[in-house]
């Protein structure tokens, strides 16, 4: 950065009421930038980075977040998540991409995994509402939906697993109840 900006920094830092006002506008200015992606790989990309990795899990997230989004007339913050994993679930993931595409997240207090589990027949139930409108939207995902998600883990890398779960029949990864 240049030396006029580091001048007028200086200068604020004498004069408390000139620094809240650009430490104010720095910070809304940075607060406006929102992390997202648009192409599978950057998708993939920020699922690994958020996650540690990107397996089909992550993909599921994403797709039933932008799903959810698209129905619920969303932008980024508007959306409060709730995540109940199956018994034989073998991790919540699945929410983790869920996160990345609502932007809801623990810190807002706007996404939550439930601690006690749904019934034997379901990998997760994932109940998404408008704050807003209060409009929501449910995701039941079928344990069958693992044998696909696991296949496709051991056999795909990357953007080919992202690939396969958005190409996939709805059906085959969850039902919706608006």
């Amino acid at each position: 950065m240049n030396f006029e900006f580091w001048m007028i920094w200086l200068q604020a830092l004498n004069k408390p009421t000139l620094f809240v006002s650009l430490l104010t506008c720095f910070c809304l200015t940075f607060s406006l930038i929102e992390v997202r992606a648009e192409t599978p790989e950057e998708w993939v990309t920020l699922g690994e980075r958020v996650h540690g990795g990107f397996g089909t899990y992550i993909a599921l997230g994403i797709r039933i977040g932008l799903d959810a989004k698209q129905k619920l007339k969303a932008q980024p913050r508007d959306l409060d998540v709730t995540y109940q994993d199956g018994p034989n679930s073998p991790c919540p993931c699945v929410v983790d991409g869920i996160m990345i595409a609502t932007v809801a997240t623990p810190g807002q207090n706007s996404l939550r995994v439930l601690p006690s589990k749904t019934n034997a027949d379901l990998f997760g139930v994932v109940v998404i509402k408008h704050k807003k409108t209060g409009e929501s939207v449910r995701y039941t995902i079928p344990n069958s939906a693992r044998v696909l998600l696991d296949g496709w883990n051991k056999d795909k890398k990357g953007i080919e697993r992202y690939d396969a779960v958005m190409k996939a029949p709805q059906p085959s990864l969850f039902q919706i109840e608006e």
